[in-house]
């Protein structure tokens, strides 16, 4: 599938036209030949690479009523994503080579993103015994990346175990920082409103004291260590101050922690019911300013699929989660760009190159030169948009932007050289298949 793209703008700022064939850009410049091409006119739009997320919920096998592998897959297309890290909490738990070369098959045969399965750290994700990390690794999945994301691996000497394992590798343990028994029973953030509302409160520190027990331990093991969706400034204090020290540690913040308050419980929309809660306007900004000065690497949506039995009910039965992956660009435009604190080059980076390189994923550049592989997505930053359920393409609904005014519209995506998303619509799943199978023969 030849495409070329013409007039399409940088995230340098620089205009022009590429064109991409067999899966990568083979000319850049301007007046390029588009004979017997698919030719996109970008005039306007923003080319960024491939947008990567490292930290989606998927759900399958075991909770298709919720998602599957292909439903999140053209989620993830519309949303300008071009690869996704799947979760490992399904039912069997990702704990094993063959659920995660299952999951990753899957991903190949409907082709809308590549999908990197995510490996639980232990068996079960019951927090007992290490899962079969080495075997997921060497397996044709390649796990990197490990997780019993949703449960905090709480076992001090459990968690220094895994990461000595995964580090034989180059591997990495992703971290849901939250102390089980500081946050029984937790319904939202624990603050003044939390009292108000008579809700049990999810304390800060539950997050913050693991952050700074993991730190320690990859400091002593030499080992990576990724931090979960960070939602206070507390923890973006112990994160800053590791850091500084060398430890080898990364963190990620979602959108929702980027523009949305606690406030939004007021209503009890358990759309807004989430783990870490939504947080303090304080926290928000502390957020933002340390994704704009590095401190947190990257933004990753947690994208995490209901059915509406499990959100449509009273606040203290409800499920945790919402859905992101459809709005994630926008919202960081939102919370990011028009505020001021980062430009379209750092969202390149953001949400593109630094989550590919640490869950070492290669072939996303940000230069867009020859030779570069074929991931990336044509955006209008311009645009204001009504989000509605329309928007969604998954099988659950449970967005908090929904009614809500964002900028920007993902206008193409393309991964591995042939499209996903054209004139802002999904292309054929039959269509997409077979180049992805051209793409991979």
């Amino acid at each position: 599938m030849t495409i070329v793209i013409t007039g399409a703008t940088l995230p340098n700022g620089s205009t022009t036209d590429f064109v991409v064939d067999g899966g990568v850009i083979t000319e850049v410049g301007s007046g390029l030949s588009s004979a017997g091409a698919t030719v996109v006119d970008a005039n306007g739009l923003l080319a960024l690479p491939g947008l990567v997320d490292l930290h989606t919920h998927l759900r399958e096998p075991g909770f298709e009523q919720s998602e599957t592998v292909l439903t999140g897959s053209r989620a993830a297309a519309i949303g300008g994503f071009t690869s996704v890290f799947a979760m490992a909490n399904t039912s069997p738990v990702s704990d094993t080579a063959g659920v995660v070369e299952q999951v990753a098959s899957l991903g190949a045969e409907h082709g809308y993103v590549t999908v990197r399965p995510i490996g639980a750290v232990t068996t079960g994700l019951a927090g007992k015994a290490l899962s079969e990390i080495g075997a997921m690794a060497g397996s044709r999945a390649k796990v990197r990346v490990f997780s019993d994301d949703g449960i905090c691996v709480s076992d001090p000497l459990l968690m220094r175990r895994a990461l000595e394992y995964v580090k034989t590798f180059d591997g990495v343990i992703a971290q849901h920082s939250q102390d089980p028994r500081l946050t029984e029973g937790a319904q939202m953030n624990e603050g003044a409103l939390s009292s108000e509302l008579g809700l049990a409160g999810w304390p800060a520190v539950a997050e913050e004291s693991i952050i700074a027990r993991d730190v320690l331990l990859a400091q002593h093991v030499g080992a990576r260590l990724h931090v979960c969706h960070v939602s206070t400034a507390g923890s973006v204090d112990v994160i800053r101050w590791a850091k500084a020290r060398g430890i080898d540690v990364t963190a990620e913040v979602t959108p929702h922690h980027l523009l949305l308050t606690e406030q939004l419980v007021r209503g009890y929309d358990s759309r807004f019911k989430v783990n870490p809660p939504l947080r303090r306007e304080e926290d928000v900004l502390a957020l933002r300013a340390a994704l704009a000065d590095g401190t947190i690497d990257i933004v990753a949506t947690d994208h995490a699929p209901h059915p509406l039995e499990a959100k449509e009910c009273a606040w203290d039965e409800a499920a945790n989660g919402m859905v992101g992956l459809e709005s994630a660009l926008s919202v960081v435009q939102a919370a990011m760009v028009d505020t001021g604190l980062i430009g379209f080059a750092d969202v390149a980076r953001v949400l593109s190159s630094k989550p590919a390189e640490i869950g070492r994923l290669a072939g996303y550049s940000t230069a867009f030169g020859v030779g570069d592989h074929a991931n990336f997505t044509l955006y209008d930053p311009t645009v204001t948009r009504r989000f509605s359920v329309d928007e969604l393409h998954g099988k659950s609904v449970n967005s908090p932007y929904l009614d809500r005014s964002l900028p920007g519209q993902v206008i193409a995506t393309i991964h591995d050289g042939y499209a996903t998303v054209l004139d802002g619509v999904l292309v054929d799943a039959g269509l997409v298949a077979e180049h992805a199978g051209v793409a991979r023969g």
